[in-house]
């Protein structure tokens, strides 16, 4: 892979980690778009690469809501000490934790599954198209509450949803955001929730992959591509999320709802046609 090529995929990784049209899902089909067969053909440096992109994304959450992030790590380390919820930092910490659990778990559990199951072209194009018409009519609700109306129960919900995200195609931050309007929040409050959840879930997946990487070992030549990979995450990622909650004070979800279906009508329709082939098989 060439630093033109990890430009491209970082940026994509920025952007569709946070705008709700599936990361990992756009990180099968650019390639598979381009016949761009590297990562493909060298799991080794597919595996590194991945760590790098999200180690980018986990960046632009962390100094985008810094201050939140840190009052909230403070507030869920006060808690720990006095066994009592009393702020509302605390209360947020504890419901991020609370919603990452089922993602993590399921996560661990169904690695080598998700990994050998999902994620072919005609399975992304289906989920793609599926849960953006379902995120659609989730954000047709009224918007009744901000995130300081968001429960235990809620946060659990969201969290369950985002399980589902493991399957490509399906979006982390669509699905958290399909859930949390489902739940009432409003369009700009749902966003920054899913975004929140996005640092805890990412920091372990990036601590887990990197502790592999550690025992196996890095593939040399790397180090150009995985620079500037982590670099287009983490900026365009930081993009991603500035321009989103900015849109959403005027705007619903609609354009990434036809976005998603527009993506998902033109795989199937090189799939038909036979100019691109429905799996990697």
């Amino acid at each position: 892979m060439n630093e033109l090529q990890a430009l491209l995929l970082g940026v994509v990784q920025g952007l569709t980690e946070f705008l709700p049209i599936s990361s990992s899902g756009h990180l099968i089909l650019v390639p598979w778009l381009l016949d761009f067969h590297y990562l493909e053909q060298h799991p080794d440096f597919n595996k590194t690469f991945d760590v790098a992109l999200h180690a980018g994304t986990l960046a632009a959450v962390v100094v985008y809501f810094r201050t939140d992030l840190t009052a909230y790590a403070r507030g869920f380390a006060r808690t720990l000490h006095t066994r009592r919820v009393e702020s509302e930092d605390e209360r947020m910490a504890w419901l991020i934790a609370i919603a990452t659990l089922p993602a993590a778990t399921i996560g661990a559990a169904a690695e080598s599954t998700i990994e050998d199951r999902l994620g072919q072209p005609w399975q992304i194009a289906i989920l793609l198209a599926v849960f953006g018409l379902v995120l659609g009519l989730a954000d047709r609700l009224p918007e009744r509450r901000q995130m300081t109306g968001l429960g235990w129960r809620g946060a659990l919900a969201i969290g369950i949803a985002q399980a589902l995200a493991l399957a490509p195609g399906t979006s982390r931050s669509g699905i958290t955001i399909t859930a949390a309007r489902a739940l009432g929040l409003t369009r700009e409050a749902a966003a920054q929730f899913s975004f929140l959840l996005l640092a805890p879930i990412t920091f372990g997946a990036v601590l887990y992959k990197g502790v592999d990487l550690a025992v196996t070992g890095v593939p040399a030549g790397v180090a150009g591509p995985f620079v500037v990979g982590i670099l287009a995450a983490a900026a365009s990622g930081f993009a991603a999320i500035w321009w989103m909650l900015r849109y959403l004070k005027t705007h619903n979800y609609d354009i990434f709802v036809i976005y998603r279906v527009t993506i998902a009508l033109v795989v199937v329709g090189l799939i038909a046609t036979g100019i691109q082939p429905a799996t990697f098989d």
